[in-house]
């Protein structure tokens, strides 16, 4: 840290209010930033934006809501909670047996029926609704079958105090799982069931995000530093227990969706121009990536900035990381990351950053229906700017990728667009 003054240097030069914002109108070709323009009032805007929000997240809670005794959330438990909440389990099972009902397993539904938006926490979380799994059902003896072995192995890892990927399950038994689609949907009914976090089942996702930066954390004792990770970051650790200690003098968290754009900004050292951490989960998000982004959110209490695609599909990885995805809302407490403020690439972004038509791609009839589908999310409609975004990409047909910016050259992504952006509080 011996050179953190030499690195924050470029963001003190001038005041920001002496400036003016470029005019959209204007005749320039595209928009140029003010490298003299520091990035301090953004900061303080984005701060007391987040600081309203988290506090009154912080009061709410979902017991303290009318749908809270119609809901369920899991939380984590230590090895031996689970293994006797296991054990539990079974003995539920052996009884259903004796009272000649037969093997059967009371499974919590995870159907899109079951989920409920819940505007207050700005997350999605699992209604109370179940049904059973029994072993004498041609239609369902595979999961109950497999539920049960799933089970067993968790109960041995419990035992032994280890951890193994969903990868090391799948591989126990190939024969039964088929698919590992197969035994990981199985893995989140048996989280469910026992009514903790898939982490404290002690199985883990292979590493799959990334993050650089200014971030200092320790790892299972060991300390990284993620300014001295290269431009191919620091792996974000798939068990999130162990990490701790973070230190950072960052200003805010830029999640980017794409790899391609979060190499060109760890190459480039974005963050010591702006002093930021840039994380990615290379698309779709990953439970340790989720897990790590919130971290991060609620220790260093920092401003998290979103690049995604100007696309339906990009404003959905997006809400996930901010109001949890369907598939693992019985643990949206965890995993959501709350107030994700949209800064591009944004389907107004298109017109104003005057993008050639040669760079924008066509929606598909799937593209879409997928974008009115999300203008029927309530997590959409609650955000009057996101409706007018996905109504504007709707309507025009078009979309466009964070690489479209390349055709302005292959650094304008970091030495103009988010420059841009932050001198001119662009999001939403």
């Amino acid at each position: 840290m011996a050179d953190k003054k030499k690195r924050q240097t470029p963001t003190t030069v001038a005041d920001k209010k002496k400036r003016r914002r470029p005019d959209p109108s204007s005749d320039d070709d595209t928009h140029h930033p003010n490298p003299a323009a520091p990035i301090h009032q953004p900061r303080g805007a984005l701060r007391s934006a987040t600081a309203s929000s988290s506090s009154s997240s912080k009061s709410i809670t979902l017991a303290d809501l009318a749908v809270g005794s119609t809901c369920r959330e899991v939380s984590d438990l230590d090895l031996p909670s689970v293994q006797s909440e296991i054990e539990l389990q079974m003995l539920k099972v052996i009884k259903s047996i004796l009272d000649g009902n037969g093997f059967a397993f009371e499974v919590p539904s995870r159907a899109a029926a079951n989920q409920l938006y819940v505007p207050e926490l700005d997350r999605i979380v699992l209604k109370d609704k179940t049904s059973l799994r029994p072993y004498a059902n041609v239609s369902t003896v595979r999961k109950a079958t497999i539920t049960a072995r799933l089970l067993q192995l968790i109960h041995q890892l419990c035992l032994k105090n280890i951890h193994v990927t969903k990868r090391d399950l799948f591989y126990t038994d190939v024969k039964l799982f088929q698919d590992q689609t197969q035994s990981d949907s199985v893995l989140d009914d048996v989280s469910c069931m026992l009514g903790c976090t898939r982490s404290s089942l002690n199985v883990i996702a292979s590493e799959k995000g990334v993050v650089v930066g200014r971030l200092i954390f320790s790892d299972n004792g060991d300390m990284i530093d993620c300014t001295k990770m290269g431009m191919g970051g620091k792996a974000i650790p798939p068990n999130i227990d162990r990490v701790g200690d973070m230190q950072s003098d960052a200003l805010f968290i830029l999640l980017v969706e794409k790899d391609a754009a979060y190499i060109r900004l760890a190459e480039d050292r974005f963050y010591n121009r702006f002093p930021c951490i840039i994380v990615t989960a290379k698309g779709q998000p990953d439970v340790a990536t989720r897990l790590f982004l919130r971290k991060m959110k609620l220790e260093l209490k920092l401003p998290v900035l979103a690049l995604v695609d100007s696309d339906p599909y990009g404003l959905k990885i997006l809400s996930v990381y901010g109001c949890g995805s369907k598939n693992m809302s019985y643990d949206s407490a965890n995993l959501t990351t709350p107030d994700i403020k949209w800064l591009g690439i944004r389907p107004s972004d298109l017109d104003k950053y005057k993008i050639p038509e040669q760079c924008r791609l066509t929606m598909t009839d799937q593209d879409i229906k997928t974008g009115k589908e999300m203008l029927e999310e309530d997590f959409v409609k609650k955000n009057p700017k996101w409706v007018e975004e996905l109504t504007l990409m709707v309507k025009t047909k078009q979309k466009a990728e964070i690489q479209a910016l390349s055709t302005f050259g292959f650094q304008y992504l970091s030495e103009t667009y988010l420059p841009l952006k932050l001198q001119e509080q662009d999001w939403i």
